[in-house]
């Protein structure tokens, strides 16, 4: 049934087609997994979204390894730690990685840094400077690619490899990946770590929202919110 490009129509996806696909990358290796996505789906329908956070080059090597033609879309709050954004330096140069960033527009991100929005309702804040600018995008695409893991949160736990999100096939290759195997292969592969993951920090988002902890206890700190809102 997976044999080309052309076989899967995305627009066109029934709870079979989705059922048969979980059932075929369950078995495959998260390489094989990306591997197999480009033979059962076209590029042009393909996005891949990157936060450019703690163990982003888990993915992005794998991706880059496969298809270098793949844009990778980084959703630029205005908040980024510096670090981030030589994080995301560095793995473009390695990877020779397509990176493309987005953001809110002018107006609306100047608004939620005068409002401070991200103290008084941090939901709001992740809308205006992460939800709606990915939304625009994610109308030209019907795969996303995510580098999500069950073990990151308790949403994450309920996920499959395969499922659909609203209008768009969400796929996360490395889903079933546990901790110990992703930092196994970091280390086999001799990847870069986010710097701020030696000091302490495992889930790294934006600067004012962020502090150091365990997997994803340090984001929105002292606050029940442990998703933005891109995954849910």
């Amino acid at each position: 049934m997976f044999d080309n490009p052309t076989t899967i129509n995305p627009s066109e996806l029934s709870e079979e087609t989705i059922e048969l696909l979980n059932k075929k990358y369950k078995a495959l290796s998260p390489s094989n997994r990306i591997k197999e996505l480009y033979k059962d789906f076209q590029l042009k329908d393909i996005m891949l979204t990157s936060s450019f956070a703690a163990t982003s080059a888990f993915l992005l090597k794998l991706v880059s390894d496969v298809n270098k033609e793949q844009t990778v879309f980084f959703i630029d709050t205005g908040y980024h730690f510096e670090e981030t954004l030589k994080y995301k330096q560095k793995l473009e140069k390695l990877y020779g990685l397509n990176v493309k960033s987005i953001g809110a527009t002018k107006e609306e991100h100047e608004f939620t840094t005068k409002n401070e929005t991200w103290k008084t309702n941090p939901d709001f804040c992740c809308s205006v400077n992460k939800v709606r600018p990915l939304e625009t995008i994610k109308k030209q695409y019907k795969i996303w690619v995510s580098g999500l893991m069950k073990w990151q949160s308790d949403h994450r736990a309920t996920l499959d490899i395969f499922e659909m999100r609203g209008e768009i096939l969400k796929f996360y290759p490395l889903l079933d990946i546990t901790k110990e195997e992703r930092d196994s292969f970091i280390e086999k592969h001799q990847l870069p770590f986010h710097p701020l993951v030696a000091k302490g920090y495992h889930s790294i988002g934006c600067s004012h929202c962020t502090v150091p902890g365990e997997d994803r206890s340090g984001r929105w700190n002292n606050n029940p919110k442990t998703e933005c809102g891109l995954h849910l």
